[in-house]
């Protein structure tokens, strides 16, 4: 069974948090229990993802969209758009620098992460959670 949920929440630190709320509590309601390593790094890749958006996201843009997919196997999909153009990228980050790990986290968590151009839309980053074995 696929089971998935959107919503818009306002570009403003204080969503990241509520993302991340929305997420855990739909993914919850779909079976994921508290204990379950894919819900805790479910909530860290929407945490990042949301962050993006926020920090990065173009500057007359006032929302933007999250979206979790609960498929069969128990994996999930995290799905953050904008309408921003600009593709994010892994960069290199020194020892002492205090921002731009996160891609890297995203990288290290998920099994997969991508960027779907939506054109002069704007984009969509995504990140696919296994589920636990």
């Amino acid at each position: 069974m696929l089971r998935r949920n959107s919503f818009r929440l306002p570009r403003h630190p204080a969503s990241v948090g509520l993302a991340r709320r929305r997420v855990r509590d739909h993914l919850a309601d779909w079976g994921h229990g508290p204990d379950d390593p894919a819900l805790a790094d479910a909530m860290l890749l929407v945490s990042e993802l949301a962050t993006n958006v926020v920090r990065h996201g173009p500057l007359l843009e006032r929302e933007f969209e999250v979206a979790v997919t609960a498929l069969a196997d128990g994996s999930c999909l995290i799905e953050v758009s904008d309408e921003g153009q600009l593709e994010p990228r892994l960069r290199v980050v020194g020892q002492g620098a205090e921002t731009g790990r996160g891609l890297h986290l995203v990288e290290h968590v998920a099994a997969a992460w991508g960027v779907w151009s939506g054109g002069r839309h704007g984009k969509t980053v995504w990140a696919l959670v296994l589920a636990s074995t």
